[in-house]
Order: C-alpha cells, then structure tokens, then sequence
C-alpha cells in the first residue's frame, strides 16, 4: 500500500512540473512588429514587412504610400481611414498558426488588388 502511495504522489508531483510549461506553450508572449506600406507598389496595393510573423501579438504600422484613402482590416479589426500620406497601428493578437486575410474596405479596393494573406506560424 506505502508503494501506491508513493508512486501515486511521485505521479502527481511530475505532472505539476510540466503543467505549467505545457500551458505557457498554448499562450505565446512574443510580440511581433509588421510594416504595411498601402498604395505601394501601385495604388492597389499592400507591400507587408515581414510577410510571415509567429502568433502571438502583432502591431501592423500602417502606411498610405497611394494617392488616395485606403485602410488595413484583419482578424475583424480594422484601421481608420488613411489620407495619404497618413499613417496608424494597429495591435491584434493571432494565436492560430494558419494565413489570416487581410484587405482594405473600401468599395472596389479588395477586388482591385488590396488583399492578401499574412502567414502566422
């Protein structure tokens, strides 16, 4: 019986010394940094720096390089509308390592060109 007993408690210890690294693993501290540079290389277009991030947090800096308004959505979060030459962050938290879309809102943007995806890995 002192046997069980002390395989048991030996069992319980080893699994709260891992607990606690397997739930850090499950929630990612890094903080990333993402430039979005819009109406570059043409007026449709988004040219993102670098295009691939680890999930966790990430701040996009928003740039409009264009000629005309243009803002950043992704993950259901968007951006104010950017006059040109105007510029924002925009700070969201991306845990699923997968692609997330991205595009610009307004009317006939996305479909013109300003869309893409964002590898979170």
């Amino acid at each position: 019986m002192t046997r069980f007993r002390v395989a048991t408690l030996g069992l319980l210890v080893a699994s709260m010394l891992v607990w606690p690294l397997q739930a850090g693993a499950t929630h990612p501290t890094k903080t990333s940094l993402v430039r979005v540079e819009a109406g570059k290389p043409t007026e449709y277009a988004y040219v993102l720096s670098p295009k691939s991030v680890p999930r966790g947090t990430i701040t996009f800096v928003v740039v409009n390089d264009g000629k005309r308004a243009h803002d950043f959505t992704i993950a259901g979060k968007k951006t104010p509308i950017l006059a040109p030459g105007q510029s924002t962050t925009l700070t969201v938290t991306l845990l699923k390592p997968k692609g997330y879309a991205y595009f610009c809102t307004i009317a006939g943007h996305a479909v013109a060109g300003m869309k893409g995806v964002l590898r979170v890995t």
